[in-house]
């Protein structure tokens, strides 16, 4: 048994992260059914699986309130965006959600040009 000089908390344990988690999503967001079709519509549209579509339609429409932004004028706006600029996007909102410990990004291929490098023949 471990002891130590900090008091004994009297509801510490399973029934605090049980409380936690039971009141994690107890609150409700509503959004208009028209939005959230085209929101969901706009996404299958372009590609991406349903299950994905229609969570990054929710996230967009969470975004799109907080900016006080119209989710219409928003997709109209994406709609001009080739695949690799809309992921590129997407990725930048769907960060916004996440932890900071893991975040989506892009790879980029480091090219260097050494001096041994050049001197190997093929």
């Amino acid at each position: 048994m471990i002891t130590g000089n900090l008091p004994i908390s009297p509801h510490a344990g399973a029934t605090d992260v049980k409380m936690f988690f039971d009141n994690y999503f107890t609150t409700q967001v509503s959004f208009p059914a028209a939005e959230i079709d085209a929101a969901i519509g706009f996404f299958a549209k372009r590609g991406f699986d349903d299950s994905s579509a229609s969570s990054t339609a929710i996230i967009l429409l969470n975004q799109a309130r907080v900016e006080n932004v119209s989710v219409f004028s928003l997709l109209d706006k994406l709609k001009g965006l080739t695949d690799i600029q809309l992921g590129q996007v997407i990725a930048q909102v769907l960060n916004a959600y996440r932890e900071k410990t893991s975040l989506l990004g892009y790879r980029t291929a480091v090219v260097t040009d050494t001096f041994e490098a050049r001197n190997i023949l093929v």
